[in-house]
């Protein structure tokens, strides 16, 4: 499922879009907002109908050299492992992926230079051939191997991020965490278990509105929260500092103001880790400086406060 992790990423991006574009229509940028949500989920559905088309392609390239005219031993008798794996044929004969996908339109059939050049990258690799060697064979081992595949070679495939870049321009922020969840997935899998259990979009019913009210109180009170920068940065000249930067403790602020119910680490932590990643290298040190000052003020003050969990 998406973590707050990632919806508090793409409403920092959303309230950095809306401040860049000048724009004071704060429902089109909720629906980019959600917009950018489901192409994240969209994204989850796609790498897991990746797996298949892998399958496939091993499985054509063992059909062309059986059919060679002077075809080696290997040739005619290759190792079916992976063209059997139970866990990507589970994958690949799941309804709900199915339908999915065709109902988005998600699919890799115009990206076979693509596929090859996965699969061609997967022949080499270590846990690849040791998979290939074990002459045992399980739903664990398979899931496995398809969980690695997710983790070990996608994700630093720079074909595959062009690729989805021509496809959506939301989506190489978003291919690492959604190759953890495609990797989840795989290994959840049981020999017990009918169907493929995929994750949920939201954890919880309450993420969604969390996004939405957490991108609303950013953009309606940022010039405020501003102003409560400006007055914690008194060694820093405010008008140089990255406007992503500004973005980021706006949204902190906004978070640790109004969601009495999630502890104020928890915020600092989360948004101290989107600062490591989305803007400079000093970043997450300023924005641990200037946030511990305003939020230990704003406790103080009680203009901060929490309740229940959020007291931790």
């Amino acid at each position: 499922m998406l973590s707050r992790r990632i919806l508090r990423v793409k409403v920092v991006k959303a309230v950095y879009a809306h401040l860049q574009t000048e724009c004071d229509n704060i429902p089109a940028t909720e629906k980019n907002l959600i917009a950018s949500i489901d192409k994240a989920y969209d994204l989850y559905f796609h790498m897991l109908s990746l797996l298949p088309e892998l399958v496939r392609y091993a499985e054509s390239r063992q059909e062309i050299a059986r059919n060679k005219m002077l075809a080696t031993y290997e040739d005619l008798n290759p190792n079916r492992k992976f063209v059997e794996n139970q866990a990507i044929e589970r994958i690949d004969c799941c309804e709900a992926i199915a339908a999915y996908c065709k109902k988005k339109g998600l699919k890799w059939t115009e990206n076979q230079d693509l596929i090859k050049n996965i699969y061609l990258s997967l022949l080499e690799q270590p846990f690849y051939k040791k998979y290939m060697e074990n002459p045992s064979r399980s739903l664990r081992e398979d899931a496995e191997l398809a969980s690695n595949i997710f983790l070990n070679i996608l994700e630093q495939n720079e074909l595959l991020e062009s690729v989805l870049e021509d496809q959506s321009i939301l989506w190489t922020d978003d291919l690492g965490y959604i190759l953890t969840m495609a990797a989840r997935t795989m290994t959840s899998m049981r020999e017990s278990h009918e169907q493929v259990k995929l994750l949920p979009k939201f954890k919880s019913d309450e993420d969604l509105d969390f996004a939405k009210r957490l991108l609303r109180e950013s953009i309606i009170h940022f010039e405020d929260n501003r102003t409560l920068i400006d007055g914690h940065t008194n060694n820093w000249d405010v008008e140089r500092l990255a406007l992503m930067d500004i973005v980021i403790l706006a949204v902190a602020i906004a978070e640790a103001k109004n969601f009495a119910s999630i502890p104020v680490k928890v915020t600092m932590n989360e948004y101290i880790d989107v600062a490591k990643y989305y803007s400079t290298p000093a970043s997450s040190t300023f924005i641990n400086g200037v946030l511990d000052k305003i939020v230990t003020r704003g406790l103080e003050e009680g203009w901060i406060f929490k309740t229940g969990k959020g007291l931790l």
